[in-house]
């Protein structure tokens, strides 16, 4: 197989990931705000479960470290990809909106 294929198909798997972290931010961000939002309709203190939110921010925390540790492997494959002499520039945007449950069928033959 040719490299720029090889190159190609980990470049979308790799934008895929990174899509897919976003995508887990935004939801636990979605999920604090109706947290709160729902101890407002309950009427409940603040405090109220408590630990809730400690968890899901810590939570919110590993995942902003993960899509860090993603873009640093975007960095490594981009230098990876000059070493293997490849000096065609691929788009660092997909040019696919990845949600939560595509598959990678959907991703392939989106191409």
């Amino acid at each position: 197989m040719e490299k720029i294929f090889v190159v190609k198909q980990l470049a979308k798997k790799l934008w895929a990931t990174e899509a897919a972290v976003d995508a887990a931010l935004v939801e636990a961000s979605e999920l604090n705000r109706d947290i709160i939002q729902g101890r407002k309709d309950l009427n409940v203190s603040p405090l109220f479960a408590g630990e809730i939110n400690v968890k899901l921010l810590a939570a919110m925390t590993a995942l902003t470290e993960a899509r860090e540790a993603m873009a640093a492997v975007h960095a490594e494959m981009d230098e990876a990809k000059l070493r293997l002499g490849i000096r065609t520039k691929l788009d660092w945007q997909p040019k696919y909106q990845v949600t939560a449950v595509e598959t990678d069928q959907t991703l392939a033959e989106v191409g």
